[in-house]
């Protein structure tokens, strides 16, 4: 197989925009040809458009989005797919460009994930995320992500002593890292204090699925991400040096979470990462940077577990030493991760390699991990039951 790389970024400001869905996906895109030093059109050599959406088609009404974005950029004849998984879209889109290039169809392939999620209203999006589960098991009853979260953290806590404030720490350090995010959607600091306790608790961090608080969770976004992949080969005819698209790992999990033997397990997550490091032949303890995905504060603990950076069971115990903070042993989510950065489902996992792609160039700013040579993304998608984890490294 031929050696990929990523030799072009671009990234919307994740949060609630009056773009259109298209609209925002050509500025992602744009933005990412203009980092790679190449201009939209047939001129550009671009082989191939993926563009990875879970609601373009259901919640903004617009079908083969990755048709019409190849058409807006002037990229005809290039080929154009949609790439549908969940909240895994993104790394899976990515994943797709990988294949094609090292297969040898492709040279170049422009991957453009994007969400537009505002405007229907909180039920709506609610009950739009909650349409991955399975239908008849989980569906029907009404049950919803935010829900089996809920239920899932009880267990953790009940299980390893994980705490209310342990979830705390993790929103208060990716609030933090999102403050020097120019693209995060909240730029707000927190407080440890303000997040669990006090007589304003209830009205500043209200219980939204017990024991889970707003804090716990990613925000409803808005936004676009985009990379351009190009075999590593004929990446010299680009401004920047690529970054090695090292390995690449996928895992599935039962579908129906009650079927889980050990329901406290991210099965797909440690499959994916293990399978992703056999790729690229290195482990764990040679990631310096990682962006895991947690649109809930407690995923982000245990998918730190899952991926090898420390025991089952002491991922709370990492953050409040502070290993996982910018400085710290393995600066996680220094993007600000889903809780500050966003979580527009369609793009959420090509803007993790956007973040890493930006961290290995030494070109993230005050949130750089210095000397970082590789790093992790682990995109989440479903209740775990679908995980693609992606290793990075400085070509």
């Amino acid at each position: 197989m031929r050696e990929v790389g990523i030799v072009g970024v671009g990234h919307t400001k994740f949060g609630k925009t009056d773009q259109d869905f298209l609209t925002m996906l050509g500025e992602a895109a744009l933005l990412c040809l203009d980092d790679a030093g190449v201009a939209p059109g047939p001129g550009a050599g671009i082989d191939q458009v993926l563009v990875a959406s879970v609601g373009g088609g259901m919640v903004n009404r617009i079908s083969a989005s990755a048709s019409a974005l190849v058409d807006t950029l002037h990229l005809c004849p290039a080929m154009a797919e949609c790439v549908e998984n969940g909240p895994a879209s993104g790394a899976s889109a990515v994943k797709l460009g990988y294949m094609a290039i090292a297969s040898g169809m492709c040279d170049c392939v422009l991957v453009v994930g994007g969400e537009k999620m505002n405007g229907k209203g909180g039920a709506a999006a609610t009950d739009f995320v909650s349409t991955m589960l399975h239908p008849e098991a989980e569906y029907a009853y009404g049950l919803t992500l935010t829900a089996f979260v809920a239920m899932f953290t009880r267990l953790i806590m009940e299980k390893y002593g994980v705490t209310a404030e342990d979830m705390a720490r993790v929103a208060v350090k990716n609030h933090e890292n999102a403050m020097h995010n120019p693209d995060a959607q909240l730029h707000k600091r927190v407080t440890l204090e303000e997040l669990t306790e006090g007589p304003d608790l209830e009205r500043k961090n209200p219980l939204v699925a017990d024991p889970l608080r707003r804090y716990d969770m990613c925000p409803m976004s808005d936004g676009a991400a985009a990379v351009l992949l190009c075999a590593m080969e004929r990446a010299e005819r680009f401004v920047k040096p690529p970054v090695r698209i090292a390995g690449i790992g996928q895992a599935t999990d039962t579908h129906v979470v009650a079927n889980r033997a050990v329901p406290t397990d991210l099965l797909a997550v440690r499959l994916a990462a293990q399978r992703a490091y056999a790729m690229a032949g290195l482990g764990p303890e040679d990631m310096d940077v990682a962006e895991l995905h947690d649109a809930f504060q407690i995923l982000e603990i245990v998918e730190s577990e899952e991926v090898g950076f420390f025991p089952r069971g002491e991922g709370h115990l990492a953050v409040r030493r502070g290993d996982t903070a910018l400085g710290g042993r393995i600066p996680i989510n220094p993007s600000g991760g889903l809780k500050a950065k966003g979580h527009p489902l369609g793009a959420t996992g090509v803007s993790q390699v956007v973040e890493i792609v930006r961290q290995l160039r030494r070109e993230a700013g005050v949130r750089q991990v210095e000397g970082a040579k590789a790093g992790l993304c682990v995109n989440f998608g479903g209740f775990g039951n679908n995980v693609v984890a992606t290793v990075l490294t400085r070509a």
